[in-house]
């Protein structure tokens, strides 16, 4: 049987909790590996953290200055020389742009790198989408990605997220909230079909589980509503039927929605909060504002009003809730619309999937102490169009 196909057939047919066993005992018979290890990105995306039953046996990995960590950054296979003329090849465990963990294999030597890394990475790849499956039914890669205890709100809050990056011909994705380990109400929400992408960013009021209470009912209800087909006016009308039903006023939640096509740029925006829009286009960052409409829940059977927008080819959007453009520094001074336009310029070499984590880096330096008092969530969208022909 080919290398490759028994080595798909082991990671398909293990139990949820023993992808890694099975991925290690088919690597050393079928690729005469010596060791292989898995670790996970952490919630904050500061380290990569082993995959193994408690008591860890391995310490986590630096996302920064690590071999394993370049392999996650730059999203392509890394091979570390060792001195004992064994090497490690860091292999990216991803699906379609959501960036998971890194794969590291030990090989005999710089031969066998050459002659399987392809294949490697090819099993990377499955083992990736085996282990966003085998997450239905074991908790193990999700207390793996974890280097402290989530808050309960936070652990609500990322159950609702879609991913953190996403990639396809037309575009790519990034996003990234802090304090990773205790956000409370913002959030972020995309899907796509063969022609349209919808992306939603929300801001939620409130601290705790209330903030996290409110923002579940919010992107449900939008989900819902997405899901039955209906045009994105008519979701916000119906999420703020939702919400203002259960909280009678005393709670909203802001968003701004997006329904882009993929292949001509059209958007269709509705604006009903305080997420903020900077556009990076030929260089220059500029702010990009919308008519602004009421919060969802604020009042009972507000009606919405979606408004034209284009976007271009080369075009990057960068979308940041009110805990990054208002948090102030010691000093008390914003960090403003001239600050995070800098930010954004700085990273413009950086691909959309490292940007977010990027400019929540340089916040934190104006801010003047690792931990927020308020979520900060940012988004980065790079639009590349419909390749023609496609």
């Amino acid at each position: 049987m080919n290398r490759f196909v028994a080595a798909e057939r082991a990671l398909r047919t293990a139990a949820p909790h023993a992808l890694l066993d099975a991925t290690r005992a088919v690597l050393m018979e079928q690729y005469g590996a010596e060791d292989v290890e898995l670790f996970m990105a952490d919630y904050g995306l500061s380290v990569l953290q082993p995959v193994s039953v408690l008591p860890h046996t391995l310490e986590p990995v630096p996302v920064h200055n690590s071999p394993a960590g370049r392999a996650f950054g730059s999203q392509r296979p890394y091979c570390e020389d060792g001195r004992d003329g064994r090497a490690r090849l860091h292999l990216p465990v991803s699906v379609r742009g959501d960036r998971i963990g890194v794969l590291t294999v030990t090989l005999p030597g710089a031969d066998a790198v050459r002659r399987w890394e392809p294949e490697l990475a090819d099993i990377a790849d499955v083992l990736a989408r085996e282990v966003i499956v085998a997450e239905r039914d074991t908790d193990l890669y999700m207390q793996a990605r974890r280097k402290d205890r989530l808050t309960l709100a936070a652990e609500m809050q990322w159950q609702l997220l879609p991913g953190r990056s996403c990639s396809r011909p037309e575009y790519e994705l990034g996003a990234q909230l802090e304090p990773a380990y205790a956000i409370f109400g913002d959030n972020f929400d995309w899907s796509a079909t063969a022609d349209r992408l919808m992306l939603y960013v929300t801001n939620g009021m409130g601290e705790g589980i209330e903030a996290s209470l409110l923002t579940t009912l919010a992107i449900n209800a939008l989900r819902n509503a997405r899901r039955a087909g209906i045009s994105i006016a008519d979701q916000a009308a119906l999420a703020d039927q939702a919400v203002y039903a259960h909280y009678r006023g005393r709670c909203y939640l802001s968003v701004l929605m997006f329904d882009f096509d993929l292949a001509t740029g059209r958007t269709r925006v509705v604006d009903a909060g305080s997420p903020q829009l900077l556009r990076l286009r030929d260089g220059c960052v500029e702010r990009v504002t919308f008519d602004a409409q009421l919060p969802l829940g604020m009042f009972e059977e507000t009606d919405y009003v979606a408004q034209d927008f284009q976007v271009e080819p080369g075009d990057r959007l960068v979308f940041v809730s009110d805990g990054v453009h208002a948090v102030a520094s010691p000093k008390g001074e914003a960090y403003g619309e001239s600050a995070l336009a800098r930010a954004i310029h700085s990273t413009r070499l950086l691909p959309a999937a490292e940007v977010p984590r990027a400019i929540l880096r340089e916040l934190t330096g104006h801010r003047g102490r690792p931990v927020p008092d308020d979520d900060a969530l940012v988004v980065c969208l790079d639009w590349r169009g419909r390749p023609a022909g496609a």
